[in-house]
């Protein structure tokens, strides 16, 4: 089977985490599934991150590209307590290693409880919940 652009945009949809991939310019460029439904209108191919995200935090990512550039990977964002999740920053690097743009990463807040619920399954209950 050959690998191709179909076949990795099947798999991140299938990805049951929303991925905004967000380029060095802070345009989106690309969402999967999860991401489409988790956000609806107000995250937009082509857009500004910062249409969702305020200015404010603009710094904070211009830190986290000097820190990808420097060669981190993956960084911790932030704690939310309101929805108990850990959101982590993960550059996207090319062939070169040189970053090319980045996506944030919700970890799910498990507890033994919810333990055995499927990702897909909180992040509807999630959605039914207002912010």
């Amino acid at each position: 089977m050959e690998i191709t652009f179909e076949v990795l945009k099947a798999i991140l949809d299938s990805y049951p985490y929303e991925v905004v991939f967000v380029d060095r310019t802070h345009t989106v460029r690309w969402l999967n599934r999860t991401a489409k439904t988790r956000y609806g209108q107000r995250v937009i191919i082509g857009n500004s991150l910062f249409n969702c995200h305020n200015e404010s935090t603009k710094p904070k990512i211009e830190e986290f590209l000097r820190r990808a550039d420097a060669g981190e990977d993956e960084m911790f964002e932030t704690y939310n307590r309101k929805t108990g999740e850990r959101e982590f920053f993960v550059p996207v690097r090319n062939d070169e290693g040189s970053v090319i743009g980045y996506f944030e990463r919700h970890e799910v807040p498990w507890t033994p409880e919810n333990a055995g619920e499927p990702v897909g399954e909180y992040w509807l209950r999630r959605l039914a919940k207002p912010e």
